[in-house]
């Protein structure tokens, strides 16, 4: 810690410089993990339905997607949008895995030649990702319930029509989010295979999925793409497909900006009453130089830069401290949680440097302006008193 001077003032300096400390590590860090937070659950979403699907407006059960042509005019026309990273073909059909002791629905996710695996190798936590046609990707829940495991055979049954069809898949790999309601239900494999249960060829898909480069304008890229679509196909969001998951995100920003409010209070209120024992414990000092000719502008001066200094001492400690937690968090993951409840296993945490720049220039704008109020004071000591006093 600096020296911060003798006398009372010394100690209370100190104080003030923790608590400004204490502050921004509280305020980089909330903001710093709600960001983890939301980027973490979001990227899971996206992971399984990507973040803007183009799907056919006629409506079809629960249970299987209304086809769409594939039409490579419309492809290389989505490709082209500003903001669109990547387009791919998708279909989903619901059906029921059978094996010795139970029967288990879910929801069977063909992927399309071209199709971005990146998300299913970042979650696999056992054997490959698909690469036959009869290969299928499970969850570590339904892997669990159902007892299966890398090899096995997975007897599934599909209905079409008013009959059903059956497929013996085989096992390669393991996934795991810690999304509960996606790893209950998804089961990853070929999009042939939907296209061959369904009768549908090789020119039909339940539809598109397009992934953005930048999440911040979903909404913006969503319209551009709603340019280029011919009338018979809708859009939609990731948010838009998930409202209740991304409205409960959003509450949280409620918090962090009450966390941010609070924060900068303690720590403008640390800095105000550090430079108020300091102009009381300096008064005599006051009194003087307004004698020797100084003016009321130039000691709030001397006194502003006093305080300006402890200011940033405090801001510079708390991102050191800030900086050294993330980091030690996202190597080490100190912090866990319960994926049951949080949908993740540790606590992530989203390091961002104008999260950093923006917590520190709050920080000192706020304690800054709340200092004229106390240096105000400085205009009514009188340099006659002072003297008679000592």
């Amino acid at each position: 810690m600096p020296r911060t001077g003798g006398g009372f003032s010394g100690p209370l300096s100190a104080i003030a410089v923790t608590g400004i400390a204490l502050g921004v590590v509280v305020m980089v860090m909330a903001v710093s993990i709600l960001r983890g937070f939301q980027d973490d659950i979001s990227g899971k979403v996206a992971g399984f339905g990507s973040h803007l699907t183009v799907t056919s407006f006629t409506t079809s059960d629960a249970y299987s997607d209304t086809p769409v042509a594939v039409d490579s005019t419309l492809l290389e026309a989505m490709r082209s949008v500003p903001g669109v990273r990547h387009v791919q073909c998708f279909a989903t059909k619901g059906g029921m895995v059978k094996t010795e002791e139970q029967i288990y629905g879910i929801m069977f996710r063909g992927m399309g030649e071209g199709y971005d695996t990146s998300f299913y190798h970042s979650c696999l936590v056992e054997g490959r990702l698909p690469s036959e046609t009869n290969d299928v990707l499970i969850s570590s829940t339904i892997s669990s319930k159902l007892g299966l495991k890398g090899g096995d055979k997975m007897r599934t049954y599909f209905w079409s029509g008013d009959s059903y069809r059956s497929r013996a898949f085989t096992v390669c790999g393991i996934y795991n989010t810690d999304l509960a309601e996606m790893d209950e239900l998804y089961v990853v494999g070929d999009l042939r295979q939907v296209q061959r249960i369904e009768g549908w060829g090789d020119s039909l898909v339940g539809g598109y999925e397009l992934l953005v480069d930048d999440f911040d304008e979903l909404q913006a890229t969503a319209r551009r793409v709603a340019d280029v679509l011919p009338y018979d196909l809708q859009l939609r969001t990731i948010v838009e497909q998930h409202p209740a998951l991304f409205s409960w995100l959003d509450l949280l920003n409620a918090n962090i900006a009450l966390i941010l409010t609070i924060m900068c209070l303690v720590s403008a209120v640390a800095i105000v009453s550090a430079l108020l024992i300091m102009i009381f414990e300096k008064g005599t000092t006051i009194g003087l130089l307004k004698a020797l000719g100084a003016s009321n502008a130039e000691v709030r001066s001397i006194f502003m830069l006093k305080a300006s200094g402890l200011i940033a001492t405090g801001v510079a400690i708390g991102d050191g401290v800030a900086l050294a937690l993330s980091l030690a968090q996202n190597h080490w993951r100190l912090l866990t949680l319960d994926p049951e409840s949080y949908s993740m296993a540790y606590v992530p945490v989203e390091i961002d440097p104008w999260v950093y720049v923006a917590v520190s220039m709050g920080t000192m704008a706020v304690c800054v302006a709340a200092l004229l109020l106390p240096a105000a004071y400085i205009s009514k000591v009188s340099p006659a008193k002072t003297m008679r006093s000592e």
